[in-house]
């Protein structure tokens, strides 16, 4: 069997890369320049993807989507300009057309399994990453493609980031999280940490440390 993981080079995807290889015979992995300012992530992404011997794609899409401060470069830590419950870093509609291009590309190698890292249990609240917007996704690529059933799964869709900490050493994967990944929203690679690069200034590496303390206090880690 084969699935394409979508891998953004962060510690969410890269945990889920390691998840589809013990379920998957054959993984492929996709990843996005969508005109993000930290567009280091991609490069990281590439290393990841060739260190697990998946096949890798970066697609160019840069311009296409407009908003949200990992585009605009704005203050990561203000509100949306779509919608004000949102933090400003929620980049509009971006895993809705992620999921479209890699079914496409599903199409073209024979795959019906499509592996993303969403999470709604304890972070920002995207309305991209719940459980109901995948369904949906899932249904609407399946009846769309004519390719048969496409499924999506989301295997941290309900952890918190302690448990996915947890689950990234039960996969045997948390040195490539710790040294590899990249969640800092500013790109900063100069501060390496025990939980790995970046500055607890803004969410992702915030989040990230906080369920590295966490998960390493409850002896998970």
């Amino acid at each position: 069997m084969k699935a394409v993981v979508l891998l953004s080079g962060g510690q969410d995807s890269t945990t889920c890369l390691y998840w589809a290889k013990e379920r998957f015979e054959d993984v492929h992995a996709v990843s996005f320049d969508y005109g993000q300012t930290n567009i280091e992530e991609v490069e990281r992404a590439r290393k990841i993807a060739k260190e697990a011997k998946s096949q890798h794609r970066v697609f160019d899409i840069s311009g296409i989507l407009r908003t949200g401060s990992l585009v605009t470069g704005e203050n990561h830590n203000s509100k949306s300009s779509i919608n004000s419950d949102l933090p400003a870093s929620f980049v509009g509609g971006r895993n809705l057309l992620f999921l479209t291009i890699t079914a496409s590309y599903c199409a073209e190698f024979g795959i019906n399994d499509i592996v993303i890292g969403a999470c709604q249990s304890d972070f920002n609240g995207y309305p991209d990453c719940r459980r109901n917007t995948i369904t949906a996704m899932e249904l609407s690529l399946s009846l769309g493609m004519g390719m048969g059933d496409i499924r999506i799964h989301s295997p941290l869709m309900y952890l918190s980031k302690a448990e996915i900490w947890k689950l990234s050493k039960e996969l045997g994967c948390i040195d490539v999280i710790v040294n590899d990944t990249l969640t800092d929203y500013n790109g900063n690679t100069s501060k390496m940490n025990e939980w790995g690069v970046g500055d607890e200034d803004n969410n992702g590496s915030k989040l990230r440390a906080e369920g590295y303390r966490e998960a390493k206090m409850k002896g998970w880690i």
